[in-house]
């Protein structure tokens, strides 16, 4: 057992790595080998094959590269132009508009993809042009998108919700059930907001689209039914039993194919791209996985979760003041490193301090993944922002980033509710896994 200040060391290190532009799973493999030599010894390398093996024989993975399949179907097939559209139609009356439009599209192409990135990329580049049409506030109009992005990660499927399941040894299916209601209580925060700034100054609402009439607007609901028939699809044979998670991830992706089909996207090269873009993707995230469980391993034998739970215990005497350093400790890492080698290093630390103050796993399991939602936002290295202002593809990115700082308050505010009022994750989970 290593005390902590070497541990400290050697986690600053491999940090500093990270932030130097090293690839992850490489800075984390680094670290863990430099750990096993330093006080193992040679002989400690060795487990790695097998290690790796026993990760990459978990089943559950498979559901990683499928739920990433099925999220860039989806961006190819066009479904989002017509949801687009269609919520537009509805929300056009409320103060803030499209504004609306682009918090609810977020929520139900999240509800699909699994991915904050992909949300970002395929809401933006609908919305954009649509809001500068009408005269929409460029600040809100880029907070909005970069935030109603983040719900990508939370509503399910969540491709971190899979990972964190799969290293804590945690139900799939119930931290997706956990995931719905705080993703749709955030997404209804983030409206909200949009409504009060809407009311109090309306000139940065834009112009209100044209009005649409009642029976073009019931038609056009058909371009939502696409995200809507394969969400229920994919989480409705998890809760009924019919599948487990991979299995329910490959309904997904069947659906997605005949969605591209009915709005004839379908094509050899179509499906070429997005199996290209799902394997650098998926092998970029099983890489990391298997650096970091290696990292687990190592940590383990040398005792450091025991240290540092002592020391923490030190420092905190409830979970309440355990959380609240999480808070603490997660917000200033997200504004430096990327969300997912953030969370894949620091589980393996933080999960013996949470099992040992007796925090529910599937409850922390949705704070981590709001944390990690505050760092994809969060200045100077919030991937969201990035990706917004790409698609921008004009003026500056502190344009998003001042945009989006009221959303980062929200999700702060969402941890609060959470920490208050456990039952808005745990309910659910209750009721359908009791």
């Amino acid at each position: 057992m290593i005390g902590l200040l070497p541990a400290a060391v050697g986690f600053l290190v491999m940090l500093g790595v990270m932030l130097a532009g090293v690839p992850v799973a490489v800075a984390l493999f680094a670290t863990a080998a430099l750990g096993a030599l330093t006080y193992l010894g040679v002989p400690s390398l060795l487990v790695f094959g097998n290690q790796a093996w026993s990760v990459l024989n978990d089943f559950i993975l498979t559901a990683i590269p499928l739920f990433i399949f099925l999220g860039e179907l989806l961006v190819r097939s066009g479904v989002t132009d017509g949801m687009y559209r269609s919520l537009t139609d509805w929300l056009r009356r409320l103060p803030g508009g499209l504004l609306h439009t682009n918090i609810a599209a977020s929520s139900l192409f999240a509800a699909v993809s699994g991915s904050s990135v992909a949300t970002a990329a395929t809401i933006g580049t609908v919305a954009i042009p649509t809001m500068e049409r009408y005269r929409y506030d460029d600040r809100l109009t880029l907070g909005s998108i970069a935030a109603g992005a983040t719900l990508g990660i939370l509503i399910p499927p969540s491709i971190n919700m899979i990972i964190y399941g799969s290293m804590s040894n945690t139900s799939i299916g119930q931290l997706f059930a956990a995931g719905l209601v705080p993703g749709i209580v955030l997404a209804l925060l983030f409206m909200g907001y949009i409504l009060v700034v809407s009311l109090v100054r309306p000139s940065l609402a834009g112009v209100t689209p044209p009005a649409v009439p009642f029976a073009e607007r019931l038609r056009n609901l058909v371009d939502i039914l696409p995200p809507l028939v394969i969400f229920v699809l994919v989480m409705g044979s998890i809760y009924l039993g019919w599948a487990t998670p991979s299995e329910s991830a490959a309904i997904g992706v069947v659906g997605a194919l005949l969605v591209t089909m009915a709005k004839r996207r379908f094509s050899i090269a179509m499906l070429h791209e997005a199996m290209l873009s799902t394997v650098k993707i998926s092998a970029m995230i099983l890489l990391i996985v298997v650096a970091a469980q290696f990292l687990n391993f190592v940590i383990g034998i040398l005792g450091i979760p025991q240290t540092l739970t002592r020391a923490v215990g030190s420092i905190a005497s409830s979970p309440l003041e355990v959380v609240l350093l999480l808070v603490v400790f997660y917000f200033v890492l997200g504004c430096f490193l990327e969300t997912l080698s953030m969370m894949i290093a620091t589980i393996p630390i933080v999960m013996p301090i949470v099992v040992h103050f007796g925090i529910d796993p599937v409850w922390f399991g949705i704070f981590l993944v709001i944390m990690m939602e505050v760092a994809l936002i969060t200045p100077p290295l919030g991937m969201n922002l990035f990706i917004v202002q790409g698609v921008r593809g004009r003026g500056s990115i502190g344009d998003v980033m001042r945009g989006a700082m009221p959303f980062v308050v929200i999700m702060l505010a969402m941890v609060g509710l959470l920490v208050a009022f456990p039952a808005i994750a745990l309910w659910l989970p209750g009721r359908l896994f009791p």
